[in-house]
């Protein structure tokens, strides 16, 4: 897929070299495996239940790291990191299966929360957290607990909250394994639509078959190894 300069400056390159990733002596999650991802393209990796794909997001997120090899976002060697925290806050937007919502926290205060360690002026963070909310189509549930929301809504905020530190990348762990179908093509309706729009690298790991027709490539891994690749469904997109 093309996509215009000012959408790929918006995200990052991710590059995975030869990366291994064992889990005591008898199971290997990733096995020596090389994947690029282009600045603002949308990936889906997909494959049976433990096959690594979470493993390796986790790894890309520096939640973990690799037993060998390497991981490149940007500049950034990812192993290598003295602050994986803060690599996370500036470059990574992370979107979890379930949202993971502060249950006594609002829409727009739940989506301001990441915002705080970098933003001093709570004007600006709540400013910041309407657009996000806003891009996901959710004015009108700012001041909702996740209790008075829907399950595809509370995703939705928790997308907003991946999305307002505008990261470099985003990684999407099923997030719409919780959901019922119209739900789940609404939320990757938006998916599509936001990293089109903003440039932003999109990881996405789904096991929905309409997953595909959003995407720009699909990558299959089984056993912790890549063992396919195929174009997504995404069409070009004018610049």
């Amino acid at each position: 897929m093309a996509l215009s300069e000012a959408a790929r400056d918006g995200g990052a390159e991710v590059l995975v070299e030869g990366v291994t990733k064992r889990f005591g002596k008898r199971v290997t999650a990733l096995d020596d495996i090389t994947l690029r991802v282009d600045a603002g393209e949308f990936v889906l990796l997909t494959g049976p239940s433990g096959s690594g794909k979470s493993t390796l997001l986790n790894l890309i997120a520096g939640f973990d790291r690799p037993d060998a090899g390497r991981i490149l976002v940007g500049d950034a060697s990812v192993g290598d990191l003295d602050d994986p925290a803060r690599f996370r806050r500036e470059t990574i937007g992370f979107v979890f299966q379930l949202h993971h919502l502060l249950a006594g926290l609002t829409a727009e205060e739940n989506v301001e929360v990441p915002l705080i360690p970098s933003v001093a002026r709570r004007a600006e963070r709540l400013e910041r957290a309407r657009a996000a909310l806003h891009d996901v189509d959710l004015d009108g549930r700012l001041t909702h607990l996740p209790a008075e929301l829907s399950g595809g809504e509370r995703q939705r905020v928790a997308l907003a909250r991946a999305l307002v530190g505008r990261p470099r990348v985003l990684l999407a762990d099923e997030p719409t394994g919780a959901l019922d179908s119209a739900a789940s093509t609404v939320v990757l309706g938006l998916l599509a639509a936001l990293s089109r729009r903003s440039g932003t690298t999109v990881l996405l790991v789904s096991h929905e078959l309409d997953a595909a027709q959003h995407v720009d490539r699909v990558v299959t891994m089984r056993d912790g190894a890549i063992v396919g690749e195929r174009a997504g469904g995404a069409r070009t997109v004018p610049a």
